[in-house]
């Protein structure tokens, strides 16, 4: 019974996080058709790419600077893209062997699918966790790229509708509940303070992965620590 009540609550949790990320998808394909992308252009940006980060990067470079930034512009969503490598040395055990499996995986392995898969208590549970949203968002996120990219004028300013507020405000349910002793408390607070600072100085998507450093610099000692530990204590 608690192992089905935990991969419920990870269903949950993938279906608010995901239909709340896929929904900003439509932000994604009215800019990119506004930055002077074809609306297969942006079609296949999401279908291949499939890192929002990333792919907002991208596009924020070509408006400002057409064709002529485009080593500039991959340049950078490729910058943003390392941290998905990242996500995969965390996830790698909750995927499990299997080559096709984690040829499927690596590309569903974006922050919210780590976020969801890391927050469940049990391996079942992050699994669900894990695949649950990465596929809904791969589906929701594509079709409303197209949405947004045929619409395009017809939403006007799709920053007004405050869907990049839901997709955070998503993060921060799920990430509330871990919020409870002083270091995770801490380690969140700094990130946000380095985000804040930097974020009127960097490239957009840089003050992030800046930030994440914070929870490096903090998490790698517990890790190492605690191998120490264990070692000691089989020894």
């Amino acid at each position: 019974m608690a192992a089905e009540a935990e991969r419920r609550a990870a269903w949950r949790a993938s279906l608010a996080v995901g239909l709340a990320v896929s929904a900003y998808g439509v932000s994604f394909g009215a800019l990119a058709v506004a930055s002077g992308l074809d609306i297969w252009q942006a079609c296949v940006l999401s279908l291949v790419m499939f890192s929002g980060g990333s792919q907002f990067a991208l596009i924020g470079v070509l408006a400002t600077g057409g064709t002529a930034a485009g080593p500039a512009a991959i340049a950078g969503a490729t910058l943003l893209g390392l941290r998905n490598g990242l996500y995969a040395i965390r996830v790698s055990p909750i995927i499990g062997p299997g080559v096709a499996r984690r040829a499927l995986a690596a590309h569903l392995t974006i922050d919210e699918s780590t976020a969801v898969a890391t927050a469940q208590p049990t391996l079942a549970a992050q699994r669900v966790g894990f695949w649950a949203t990465g596929a809904i968002i791969y589906i929701g996120w594509n079709l409303m790229t197209l949405l947004g990219a045929v619409l395009g004028d017809l939403l006007g300013d799709v920053r007004q509708f405050g869907l990049d507020a839901a997709a955070g405000a998503a993060f921060l349910g799920l990430v509330w509940p871990r919020l409870r002793a002083l270091q995770p408390v801490a380690v969140a607070v700094g990130a946000a303070v380095v985000a804040t600072v930097l974020l009127p100085v960097l490239p957009q998507g840089v003050p992030v992965l800046v930030a994440a450093l914070v929870a490096l610099v903090v998490g790698i000692p517990n890790l190492l620590g605690a191998r120490a530990r264990s070692e000691e204590g089989s020894a």
